[in-house]
This record gives C-alpha cells, sequence and structure tokens, in this order.
C-alpha cells in the first residue's frame, strides 16, 4: 500500500513536470501569436502597435516579425530570450537608433530586415557577430556613414540593400569581405562624386555582383556633376597626398632676438587638396596643431585654442611653421602630415639645443658626427643647407660660447675628424642641419 502511494506521487510530480515544460514551451507574450509552420518556431508580432520588444518568448523561436509597429530603438539585450533566431522583421517601424549588443547574441540569423525605418545611429559592431547572415535589409533609412569595417565577417552574406539612404560616400573596400554576395543595392543615395567614390565606379562595372538601378546611382555634388550617374562618371585629377619637410632660414639681414627663430616648410601636394596637421613631441608633452592656426599677421585665427594673440607655435595656412623663440623648452621631434580621401603622407624632423665643448652632448649630435665621420652629413649652397644622403631628419641648433662669427663651409675631413659643418645665422647662434628625405 504505501509502495503503491510512492509511486502515484512520483507519477504526479512527473505529471506536474511534464506540464510546466509545456507551458514554458507554448509561452508567447500576449500581443503576439506562437506556433509551429513549415518546421520554424514562428512568433508573429506585426502590426500590434507595439512600443517596444515585449518579453516573454519561447527560447525555441526561430522566426520572429515584429514589422509594423511603432519601436522606436533597439536596446542592448532586446533578443537576448531567443538566441536561435534565424530570421528577424523590423520593417516600418520607426527605430532611429540600434544599440550596441542589441543584435550581437542572435549568432544563427540568417535573414534581417530593418529596411523602412528612421536609422541614423546603428551598432555596426554588432554585425561582426553575424557571420551566418545571409539576407540584410538596411534601405530607406537615415544612414550617412558605414565603417570600412562594417561588413568584415559577412562571409555567407548573398543580398545587401542599402537604397535610398544618406550615404554621400564609401570607403574603399567596403565590400571586399562579402565574398557570396550576389545582389547589391545602393541606389538613390546623395553621392558625393569625388576622388573618394571613384573606386566605386570602377568596382561595380567590373564586378559580378548584381547592381540595379545603375542609373540611379548618381552623383549630388559637386553641382558641375549633378545627377550624373556614378557609371558615367568622367575622369577626375586625384592623387594622393605627398609631402617634404624643409628648413629655409630665416635670420639673413634679420635683427639679432634673444631667442633663434626656427622656421620649418611642409611643402604638401595632392588632390583634392590635402589638410594639413602638425604633430610636435616636446620634452613638455604632445602638440597637435591643425593647419593653419594663425593669419598671416602671425596673430591667432578665431575659434582656435591658442592660449595667447600669438601662439608659441604658429602654423600658417602656406605650410610653414614658425617657432619665434625656440629654446630647450621647444626641441623635439616635429612632423607635418598631410590627408586627403585617397590616404595621408608624413614627414619629420628632430629639433635639439646644444652647448658645444662642454661633453654635455645629446644623442643627437652624437648621431650626426657619427654620420659626419663616414663622410655623411649635410652641405651648404648659398646659404641653403641640401642633404647629401637618404638618412635620419637631424637639425642641431649650437649655441656659440665664442660669440665669434665664423662661416662654415663643408668639406672632406680626416677619419674621426669632425666635419666643421656649420651654417652661421647669427652672432650668437650657429645652426647645423641634417635633413634629409624619408
Amino acid at each position: 500500500m504505501e509502495a503503491q502511494l510512492e509511486g502515484g506521487v512520483m507519477q504526479g510530480l512527473r505529471l506536474l513536470c511534464w506540464a510546466a515544460l509545456l507551458g514554458l514551451a507554448q509561452a508567447c507574450p500576449e500581443p503576439c501569436d506562437c506556433g509551429e509552420k513549415y518546421g520554424f518556431q514562428i512568433a508573429d508580432c506585426a502590426y500590434r502597435d507595439l512600443e517596444a520588444v515585449p518579453p516573454g518568448f519561447p527560447a525555441n523561436v526561430t522566426t520572429l516579425s515584429l514589422s509594423a509597429n511603432r519601436l522606436p530603438g533597439l536596446p542592448e539585450g532586446a533578443f537576448r530570450e531567443v538566441p536561435l533566431l534565424q530570421s528577424l522583421w523590423l520593417a516600418h517601424n520607426e527605430i532611429r537608433t540600434v544599440a550596441a549588443g542589441a543584435l550581437a547574441p542572435l549568432g544563427h540569423l540568417k535573414s534581417l530586415d530593418l529596411s523602412h525605418n528612421l536609422i541614423s545611429d546603428f551598432a555596426w559592431s554588432d554585425l561582426h557577430n553575424l557571420s551566418a547572415l545571409q539576407l540584410l535589409k538596411m534601405d530607406s533609412n537615415e544612414l550617412t556613414f558605414i565603417p570600412r569595417d562594417a561588413f568584415r565577417s559577412l562571409h555567407a552574406l548573398r543580398s545587401l540593400q542599402l537604397n535610398h539612404n544618406r550615404l554621400h560616400t564609401l570607403a574603399e573596400g567596403t565590400f571586399a569581405p562579402l565574398t557570396a554576395l550576389s545582389h547589391l543595392q545602393i541606389n538613390d543615395n546623395p553621392f558625393d562624386c569625388t576622388c573618394s567614390i571613384v573606386w566605386l565606379k570602377t568596382w561595380a562595372l567590373s564586378t559580378a555582383v548584381s547592381i540595379p538601378e545603375q542609373d540611379n546611382i548618381a552623383c549630388t555634388a559637386p553641382h558641375v556633376l549633378k545627377g550624373t550617374p556614378l557609371s558615367r562618371l568622367p575622369p577626375l585629377p586625384c592623387s594622393a597626398p605627398s609631402v617634404q619637410l624643409s628648413y629655409q632660414p630665416s635670420q639673413d639681414g634679420a635683427e639679432l632676438r634673444p631667442g633663434f627663430v626656427l622656421a620649418l616648410h611642409c611643402d604638401v601636394d595632392g588632390q583634392p587638396a590635402p589638410q594639413l596637421h602638425w604633430h610636435i613631441q616636446t620634452p613638455g608633452g604632445t602638440v597637435e596643431i591643425a593647419s593653419p592656426n594663425v593669419g598671416t599677421d602671425g596673430r591667432a585665427l578665431p575659434g582656435s585654442l591658442a592660449a595667447s594673440s600669438r601662439p608659441r607655435f604658429q602654423a600658417f595656412a602656406n605650410g610653414s611653421l614658425l617657432i619665434p623663440d625656440f629654446g630647450k623648452l621647444e626641441e623635439g621631434t616635429y612632423s607635418c602630415l598631410a590627408t586627403n580621401e585617397l590616404g595621408s603622407a608624413e614627414s619629420s624632423v628632430d629639433v635639439a639645443l646644444a652647448t658645444p665643448g662642454e661633453g654635455g652632448e645629446d644623442t643627437l649630435g652624437r648621431r650626426f658626427h657619427g654620420k659626419a665621420a663616414e663622410g655623411k652629413g649635410c652641405y651648404t649652397v648659398d646659404n641653403e643647407v641640401q642633404p647629401s644622403g637618404p638618412e635620419d631628419n637631424v637639425v642641431i641648433i649650437y649655441l656659440s660660447r665664442a660669440g665669434s662669427p665664423e662661416a662654415a663651409v663643408a668639406g672632406e675631413a680626416a677619419p674621426g675628424q669632425r666635419l666643421p659643418g656649420l651654417l652661421l645665422l647669427g652672432q650668437s647662434l650657429l645652426l647645423l642641419l641634417f635633413l634629409t628625405s624619408l
């Protein structure tokens, strides 16, 4: 009797467990319909006037439709309950923001439809986890920018729709990782037809990917090209930046000043015209200057970050950098960086202040004299310093203790003997310039 009672209790517990599991498997948010169709576990929440993703989905859902609702955004963890999702439909909502972590957990996702929303802020890094994705619809949104590596993990993607957005350009190589891509829509975007978009024309004309409506992949700017289809874009004069950093003596005939005036010039070439930036590493820290920061009169431009009306480092629009009162605090590495749509180029020079004859010559000085002993270094022609070999860029400013003027000339030196190598710039300051190309 006791055994029968115990068996009945166990059977009841098993039934309760099965009932609980069955209820869990059939759980579904109240506004939605959940069920099985064609072997897929489907949760249909479309046309429910929802303003948030409802909780309570079965964990085995593979297809979720939230289309035609009023969702304003997708927060982190929005689909944490449904990690097995293969299809997610979110078209025709009011989504503006897709937060980081909203889509990242969906590693099994094959189809994602975010079309016909207002998305301008999208967590592109979430796509890096969606390696199984085959269909991505992001058309009819407010996207203005796509990172170059946005699609780096989407090797299975077959169809990508980016049409009817606000894209002005696309970085070269954006579609390179999409090795399975067969269909791409990028029409009806306001493309700026500058040098940065030329690659897209070349790629679109040579790729096997189907790209419909090519006459609607057209220029919005510049005005002279407005309405021109990208496929018929005329050749543009484009070239990557090049820079040459040089020193131009500024002391000839000038009245002597307490501090030495150091002038560097960055000669920049490229099309479109590159933007120039100075990077200065001094003992006191790093200085970043977007050129220009002063007008032709040497006074700080309105809106610049200069602490005074005449900045310590004066970057002019013509590519020159002037340090009016050069001293120990200004020694260091001076780099000019030129950037345009096609790339960047950089040139640097090391500048140091030293006092000869005291045995305290710094590393830069030793480096110069080491090169001089090898027959390398610099020579002067008409008071201009010229390089003699492809070595490091070094400028050494020596403080003359004697104070007596003496002109420097280039000449041969016996092994181990120092070359004169000094260019007279003033009564109390001598400049030794060792400038060569990078």
